[in-house]
């Protein structure tokens, strides 16, 4: 939120005339506010539109290049994306027609030329208000988007906001032709860490995870929280050799290091189940899933810690295999209801 110790909003004054220019200068800069001064509309437009252009403008009605009115309707047309700037015209006239033109271009408020210097000022912290107003109601717009779509504990992407990107991503691969790697997670023994040492180490290991991984993955990665100790990856790749090799970079990423916990440093492995949507040959989303959760339900019974892909040989005991039976059943809906040990996200 907005404290008096906000710096003042920059003022663009736009004015062909020098002498104006000169004197609006002036009284704006005693008001506390940096001063931008340009001669005409196109460069009025060009200061606003640039991406740390002032937040106030006092705009000429009549310039050169484009009118004050004009420009107050590109700027309420977009060309200065969300962010907002408080629009003041500068006009010899206050004919009722004339003012109502103006705010229907966009504008906000009125200055009649010659007007008293104290009205200027008024109009000036009416603009720094209502600029630091909006300002602050996008910040808490932003803080609400962020929580519906980031894990609490993690700063991941949550379940929901993690699978709708699944179908993003394999959506725009599927267009262009490419490949989209999808990796599940799951940390091993996560359940004896919780029972031996307390659900908040599970939650210092749970971040760990996220921050190892975070900065391992490339630009355009996508990694996300689906279940209490199982993350979710989703990397465009060019192959499904190289989306496994990518989850071997990642599991050693994790188990590089023993993971700095408030118990202590604690060594800390992750299995790794991996899939691509050109071996799966569909972008459904519960086929990609359940084949990345039978991958890792088999690096699992292979003695964790490792990587394995559908395409891999059998690496599973015949015990393993009725063990990997029950549990398919019992999480058919894995995109719906992923079990977990705790720390639920």
């Amino acid at each position: 939120m907005s404290t008096p110790d906000t710096p003042a909003p920059r003022v663009l004054i736009a004015e062909d005339s020098a002498a104006a220019r000169r004197v609006l200068s002036l009284l704006v800069r005693t008001a506390g506010h940096e001063v931008i001064v340009v001669g005409d509309g196109e460069e009025a437009l060009a200061a606003l539109v640039a991406p740390d252009g002032p937040n106030i403008a006092v705009l000429d009605w009549e310039m050169p290049g484009l009118s004050g009115p004009e420009v107050c309707r590109r700027v309420r047309a977009g060309a200065c994306g969300e962010r907002y700037v408080y629009l003041v015209l500068l006009t010899a006239h206050d004919d009722p027609r004339r003012i109502a033109e103006g705010l229907d271009a966009g504008a906000d408020d009125f200055v009649t030329k010659g007007a008293d210097a104290g009205v200027l000022r008024a109009r000036l912290r009416t603009g720094a208000r209502v600029v630091r107003l909006v300002h602050d109601l996008h910040a808490a717009r932003e803080s609400l988007r962020e929580q519906a779509t980031r894990d609490a504990l993690t700063r991941l992407w949550n379940r929901g906001a993690a699978l709708d990107l699944l179908d993003t991503e394999t959506a725009r691969a599927e267009r262009s032709g490419s490949d989209v790697g999808v990796l599940l997670f799951d940390v091993d023994h996560f359940k004896t860490v919780n029972d031996t040492h307390g659900h908040l180490v599970g939650d210092d290991v749970l971040r760990e995870l996220g921050k190892r991984l975070s900065s391992t993955l490339r630009a355009g990665d996508i990694l996300g929280r689906i279940g209490g100790e199982e993350l979710l990856a989703i990397l465009p790749v060019e192959s499904k050799a190289h989306a496994r090799l990518a989850a071997e970079r990642l599991r050693l990423a994790i188990a590089r290091a023993p993971f700095p916990t408030r118990v202590g440093p604690l060594e800390v492995t992750a299995s790794v189940g991996v899939t691509s949507l050109r071996h799966v040959g569909t972008r459904e989303r519960e086929a990609l899933l359940a084949d990345a959760d039978s991958a890792l339900y088999r690096a699992k019974h292979a003695g964790r810690n490792r990587v394995v892909a559908p395409w891999d040989s059998a690496v599973t005991s015949a015990e393993a295999v009725a063990a990997l039976v029950t549990r398919r059943s019992g999480r058919a809906g894995l995109p719906e209801s992923v079990v977990s040990s705790g720390n639920r996200p």
